[in-house]
C-alpha cells in the first residue's frame, strides 16, 4: 500500500489492530470491494499530499478508523455510517468528491458525508460554539441524525488521544465543546457510556487537580466501598425476598464528573457528598401491580433506613414530561453514610435505558429544546432495529420549525422566531442598529429590511445615518421586542420634533417681538382646529401647519384678547384663517370665472392636498369640494380626476397657486433597477446632499436580481422634483424613476 509512508511505525501497528477489530465486528458491513476502494482513495490522498494532521498531530486516517470502531461497537450503526467515517478525511481534504463517493459507495454514504460537510461549514461560520443556540443549529445542519452520532463518536475518539498534547489551549477548547455540546446530546440519545466518558475526560482536562483528587479518593476506598454496598444490600435483600417480590439489584459508585458536580453544588469535599453510593432495585412486576409493588419496596427500604424527605423524588405518581418513571429516595445507611436508592420496574428501566429520560433535567441540562427532545425521543429504539433507512425517514430534521438561527459576520449566533425579518434581526442586535437599518447583505447579495431570514443565513446589517424609523415598520417587524423598540423610537422622534417645533415657534415670536402668552397660544390652537398641545406641535414639525401662518394667527388673537381689535369678519380673513361659510367657497373672480387661490397655509379652511396624487407647488391643480364641506387639491393628471369630473362635475373648482410658499410637500417616487451592491446607499446619499429635500421613507423589494423601490421625500416645488428625478436616474443600476 503506497500510503504506508504517511504513517509512523506506531500508527501502522495501531491501524492494523483497529482494522482487524473492525472487520471482526463488522464483517457483514464492510465489503471486500469497499476496502479496496477506500485504499485507492487513501493512496491518492497521500500521493497528492492532501492529508493533514490536526492541531494535536493526530493522524486523520487512524482517527477515522478508531471512530468507525466506536460507531459500530458502542452505537451499533451499519454500513452507510461506517463507510462515511472511513472516507471522511478523504472528502474533507479534497481527495474525493461527493459525486465520486456516490458513484462508488452509493447515495446513503454520500448523504451522510454531505451532512458532515455542512457541520464543518457551521464550525467555520460560528465563533460561539459554546452557545445554547449552536446545539440546536448543529442538529438542524446535520440533516441526518446519523451525522450527530458520528460527531459524538469522533469527539470521544479525539478526547481519548489528547491526554499528553502540548497544545493545552486547543485541548481546553475541545474539552469544553465535549462537555457542553456532545455529552448532553449523547445523554439524550441514551448513549450513557459515551456520555460519561466525555464528561469525565473533559473534567480531567479542564479541572485536572479536582479530577485526580476525586479519583485518588475513590481508589483509596474502593475495597471498603464495595464491602459497604454488600452490607447495605444484604439485609434489604432478605426483607424483599420475604415479601415475595421478584427483583434484581445493582450497586454502583457515581461517576467522577457526577461527584464533582455535587461537590460544587454542595460546597463540600468528596467525603461530604450525600449520595456517593447509588442502588437500583428493579422489579419484575405485571403492569397492574407496578405502582403497588414499587411503593411496597419504598416502605421496606424506609423502614430499614432513615430517609431524607427533602431528597425524595416521586416520578411514579407524576412521571416526568419525557416519560421517565421511578421512585428516588436518599437514606442513611450503615455507618451514617447517605445512599441513593432508585425503585422501578423492568418496563420503567427499559424506558429509561432507551434514552427517554436518565435524569437529563436533574443533571443540569436545560429543558428549553423541546423540539430536539421530541426528535431524539425514539432514536435508541430505532437504532436497535439496525435499520438506518428507518432512522432517516423517521427523524428528518424538521425540528425547530418555529425558530431560525442566523449568524453575524463575526460568527455569533442569534435565535429568532420563524418569519423574522432583517429589521427584526437589526433590532435584536441593538436598537441603534435597528433605527438606522436600510437593509442587509446575505450571501453576498443585498436584501431589503423586509427579507425573511432562514436558518444558517450569515447576515450583515447595512445602516445609514440618514435612516430613521417609519410608521410602516410596525408592519415589517414580527417580534415583540422589535415592535416595542420601533414604537419607542417613533415616540421619541415625535417628542424631539415637537420640542424643536416649540423652540422654533418661540424663537420666531421673539424675532417678531411677540410676547409668549400661554392662554393666547391655547386660543390660537383651538381656532386652528387643535385641542391637544402635542398634536399642534407635531403638525408644526411635520409641515402640516405653516409657521408664519401660526404666528400671524397668534398676533391677531393676542390683539383681540387684549381688546385692541375686534373679531375679523370672514371677508377680512386671509386664506389661512378663513372659515368656510355654508355653501360658499373661497373664490376670486377672474374674468367672470371663479378660481380658488391657494394662498399660504390653508389648514384652517379644512384644506388638504389629496394623497392620491400628492400635488406640489407648480403642478396644474383643481379643487374638489368634499361631502364634509372641505376642499381637496388634486393634480390635473390625477388618476382619479376623470371619474371626479364625470360623476361630481358640480363640485369641481378651478384653482391656482398664489405664490411659492415656504412649506414642503410629500411626494412618492417609484424606482426600478438592477439589484446592485450599494444601490440603496447611493440613492440615499444623493437625496441627503440635496438642499431642502428630506427623505421620509424608503422601501425596496428585490426579486430575481431586480428591485422595485418606493421613496417618499419632502420638497417644495416641481422644478426641484424634476432635478431629483434626473439625478436618481444617473445612479448605477437604476433603470427608471417615476412619480406616483
Amino acid at each position: 500500500m503506497k500510503s504506508v509512508k504517511f504513517f509512523t511505525d506506531e500508527e501502522r501497528v495501531r491501524l492494523e489492530a483497529v482494522k482487524g477489530e473492525l472487520l471482526r465486528i463488522a464483517a457483514d458491513i464492510v465489503r471486500k470491494e469497499d476496502e479496496e476502494r477506500i485504499h485507492s482513495y487513501l493512496d491518492r490522498a497521500v500521493e497528492q499530499g492532501l492529508l493533514q494532521r490536526d492541531v494535536f498531530g493526530i493522524n486523520p486516517v487512524v482517527k477515522d478508523a478508531e471512530t468507525a470502531l466506536i460507531v459500530v461497537e458502542e452505537i451499533g450503526l451499519s454500513r452507510g455510517s461506517v463507510l462515511s467515517v472511513l472516507l471522511w478525511s478523504m472528502v474533507k481534504s479534497g481527495a474525493a468528491s461527493l459525486d465520486e463517493i456516490r458513484k462508488d459507495f452509493g447515495e446513503e454514504v454520500a448523504h451522510i458525508l454531505h451532512g458532515l460537510m455542512r457541520i464543518r461549514e457551521l464550525y467555520t461560520k460560528s465563533a460561539t460554539v459554546g452557545s445554547e443556540n449552536f446545539r440546536s443549529l448543529l442538529v438542524t445542519f446535520a440533516e441526518d441524525m446519523r451525522v450527530i452520532l458520528v460527531m459524538i463518536a469522533n469527539r470521544v475518539c479525539v478526547m481519548r488521544q489528547i491526554k499528553d498534547t502540548p497544545n493545552v489551549e486547543a485541548q481546553k477548547k475541545v474539552s469544553m465543546e465535549a462537555a457542553y455540546l456532545y455529552a448532553p446530546l449523547a445523554h439524550k440519545l441514551g448513549l450513557y457510556k459515551l456520555k460519561s466518558e466525555l464528561e469525565d475526560l473533559s473534567l480531567k482536562y479542564l479541572e485536572h487537580d479536582a479530577y485526580y483528587h476525586i479519583k485518588e479518593k475513590l481508589n483509596e476506598t474502593k475495597r471498603s466501598r464495595d464491602a459497604y454496598i454488600e452490607r447495605f444490600l444484604k439485609p434489604l435483600d432478605e426483607k424483599l425476598k420475604a415479601a415475595g417480590l421478584h427483583y434484581h439489584m445493582k450497586g454502583r459508585t457515581k461517576s467522577i464528573h457526577s461527584i464533582w458536580q455535587k461537590m460544587q453544588k454542595q460546597q463540600v469535599d468528596v467525603d461530604g457528598v450525600y449520595d456517593l453510593f447509588a442502588i437500583r432495585i428493579i422489579l419484575q412486576s405485571p403492569p397492574e401491580r407496578e405502582k403497588m409493588e414499587c411503593w411496597q419496596v419504598f416502605s421496606i427500604v424506609t423502614d430499614m433506613y432513615q430517609s431524607n424527605p427533602k431528597r425524595m423524588r416521586d416520578w411514579l405518581s407524576v412521571p416526568k414530561s419525557n416519560g421517565y418513571e421511578s421512585l428516588h429516595i436518599t437514606v442513611l445507611g450503615p455507618e451514617q453514610k447517605w445512599v441513593e436508592v432508585q425503585i422501578r420496574t423492568e418496563r420503567m428501566d427499559d424506558i429509561a435505558e432507551h434514552g427517554l429520560a436518565a435524569h437529563w433535567r436533574y443533571k443540569g441540562i436545560r429543558s428549553g429544546e423541546s423540539g430536539v427532545e421530541e426528535w431524539l425521543a425514539g432514536v435508541r429504539s430505532a437504532l436497535e432495529t439496525n435499520d438506518d433507512a428507518l432512522l432517516m425517514d423517521q427523524f428528518r430534521l424538521d425540528l425547530k420549525e418555529d425558530e431560525v438561527f442566523v449568524f453575524t459576520p463575526k460568527g455569533d449566533i442569534f435565535k429568532l422566531p420563524m418569519g423574522a425579518t432583517v429589521l427584526d434581526f437589526a433590532y435584536h442586535i441593538h436598537s441603534k442598529v435597528g433605527n438606522n437599518c436600510v437593509g442587509a447583505r446575505i450571501g453576498g447579495k443585498n436584501v431589503t429590511i423586509r427579507q425573511k431570514l432562514q436558518s444558517g443565513d450569515q447576515v450583515e446589517i447595512l445602516t445609514s445615518s440618514n435612516q430613521t424609523p417609519k410608521q410602516d415598520w410596525l408592519g415589517i417587524v414580527t417580534t415583540t421586542r422589535a415592535r416595542a423598540k420601533v414604537r419607542q423610537s417613533l415616540k421619541e422622534m415625535e417628542s424631539r420634533q415637537a420640542l424643536l417645533a416649540k423652540e422654533e415657534l418661540e424663537r420666531k415670536m421673539k424675532n417678531k417681538k411677540l410676547d409668549y402668552e400661554e392662554p393666547v397660544l391655547m386660543h390660537t390652537m383651538t381656532k386652528l382646529g387643535y385641542r391637544i398641545v402635542t398634536d399642534f406641535y407635531a403638525a408644526l414639525a411635520d409641515g402640516k401647519l405653516d409657521m408664519n401662518a401660526v404666528l400671524e394667527a397668534y398676533a391677531q388673537q393676542q390683539r383681540f384678547d387684549h381688546g385692541k381689535a375686534s373679531p375679523q369678519t370672514p371677508e377680512g380673513l386671509s386664506a389661512d384663517q378663513f372659515v368656510l361659510p355654508e355653501k360658499e367657497l373661497p373664490l376670486k373672480g377672474d374674468g367672470g370665472s371663479d378660481v380658488l387661490v391657494i394662498d399660504q397655509n390653508l389648514k384652517g379652511l379644512d384644506f388638504q392636498m389629496a394623497r392620491c396624487c400628492q400635488p406640489v407647488y407648480g403642478d396644474a391643480v383643481f379643487g374638489f369640494v368634499t361631502s364634509g364641506g372641505g376642499i381637496k387639491i388634486h393634480r390635473e393628471d390625477c388618476p382619479n380626476a376623470p371619474q371626479l369630473r364625470q360623476r361630481f362635475g358640480y363640485r369641481i373648482v378651478k384653482a391656482k397657486w398664489a405664490g411659492k410658499r415656504g412649506s414642503q410637500y410629500a411626494i412618492t417616487l417609484r424606482v426600478i433597477g438592477n439589484d446592485d451592491i450599494g444601490i440603496v446607499n447611493n440613492i440615499t446619499n444623493i437625496i441627503s446632499k440635496e438642499e431642502k429635500i428630506l427623505l421620509r421613507s424608503i422601501s425596496i423589494d428585490s426579486n430575481d436580481g431586480l428591485f422595485n423601490g418606493s421613496l417618499t421625500v419632502m420638497l417644495d416645488d416641481t422644478s426641484r422634483l424634476q432635478q431629483l428625478i434626473k439625478k436618481l436616474k444617473t445612479v448605477k443600476g437604476v433603470k427608471n424613476v417615476t412619480r406616483s
